[in-house]
């Protein structure tokens, strides 16, 4: 397929592991923070074709993943109303709460709906101008402008019957925490190149400087990671800590400035709870007060509370890139797809779904995905 297959070329990735090894000559972590790169990593077993002496950690580059769970529990709440039509993107359904999850919700009869964008979520609304239609409105800076893109359309079309329950976060904060961490052992960053599609890279300028590392901001496909690995290892190597992009595809330094625009009039940047991390200074998204009438949170009345997470579940630490699935003593066991613990295992860019599915269950895959 044009413009797949041409980053899956098993030569091309042979010469880039041969160059990695060649240059590398001590020790380096590198943590990608985007669960779509995890996916990859672990589906053509990328992470077993480099040299022993670099390891890849992964990091909390999951929307669903770092939703906290006192915001999983307002969702089942909202949820459960006769009055209300909740609608979420499909991997959060599974996410568990402190009691239920969504699915369960919708197994008892309320009206949970699957959607595949806020647009959708506000046609039905539209559709059904006598109930109380809510989104789930996750993500990262991709998924920012369209949530607030269906504000703006509710706003301007006047949808009073439209709401949204928050849980914007932001990468960069993200990054600055677990660098600050004392138990940090990241030595450079593969940057997400969908939020920087976005965003541009910018901003990652300004982490690279405060802390000395070196950033690569990369795609999707096997040959986009090696090649963002190889630079990373070349700069660790020379001494550099600078941000290079290897998505020029996709990703400007500047990103999208109309995306941005809509972000800005419609959000504002406030702390962030992220699940299993805690508290995150500027770090996510809330309303501002020209569209705070669309705060579902404010609109039901939820006050808000503290939970604390199953102490059998060591998502946290994996986030932080303390730990790997394999180190959990639920993981496949008392944790799994069907039955989990933690988000980390139902979400589509889940680390542990990624190697309950993948990582572990073979030896190797070839590059063209379909095994060997």
């Amino acid at each position: 397929m044009k413009f797949i297959d041409e980053y899956r070329d098993p030569a091309a990735a042979g010469r880039f592991v041969g160059e990695i090894r060649r240059i590398c000559t001590r020790f380096w972590t590198i943590m990608e923070v985007c669960g779509g790169q995890t996916h990859a990593i672990i589906k053509y077993g990328i992470d077993r074709l480099l040299p022993d002496a670099v390891t890849l950690l992964h990091g909390p580059g999951c929307p669903v993943c770092v939703t906290p769970v006192e915001l999983v529990d307002r969702a089942v709440n909202i949820a459960s109303r006769k009055d209300v039509i909740f609608c979420s993107f499909g991997d959060m359904l599974r996410v568990p709460g402190s009691g239920k999850d969504l699915l369960s919700v919708k197994a008892g009869g309320g009206d949970v709906r699957t959607v595949y964008s806020p647009l959708d979520a506000l046609q039905i609304a539209r559709d059904n101008p006598t109930r109380e239609t809510v989104f789930f409105a996750i993500g990262f800076e991709t998924t920012a402008p369209a949530n607030a893109a269906s504000l703006f359309q509710a706003m301007e079309s006047g949808v009073e019957n439209y709401s949204v329950l928050l849980a914007q976060v932001l990468i960069p904060p993200a990054m600055h925490y677990i660098l600050d961490s004392t138990d940090c052992r990241v030595d450079g960053f593969l940057a997400p190149g969908h939020v920087c599609t976005v965003t541009g890279y910018r901003e990652y300028e300004q982490l690279a400087s405060d802390h000395n590392i070196p950033i690569v901001v990369t795609g999707f496909e096997p040959l986009d990671l090696l090649q963002g690995i190889y630079l990373l290892i070349s700069q660790l190597e020379s001494g550099r800590a600078v941000v290079e992009n290897a998505y020029g595809r996709s990703v400007r330094p500047d990103g999208n400035p109309e995306a941005q625009k809509i972000m800005r009039e419609v959000f504002v940047v406030v702390d962030r709870k992220w699940r299993g991390l805690g508290e995150i200074p500027r770090s996510g998204f809330a309303l501002r007060d020209t569209f705070a009438r669309f705060d579902a949170e404010k609109r039901f009345g939820l006050a808000h509370h503290e939970i604390e997470e199953s102490p059998d579940c060591i998502s946290g630490q994996i986030l932080q890139g303390l730990k790997k699935p394999a180190d959990c003593p639920a993981f496949s066991v008392t944790c799994t797809p069907e039955f989990p613990l933690g988000a980390t295992m139902v979400s589509s860019e889940g680390v542990c779904a990624a190697y309950y599915h993948y990582g572990r269950a073979v030896l190797r895959r070839d590059l063209s995905g379909t095994g060997g």
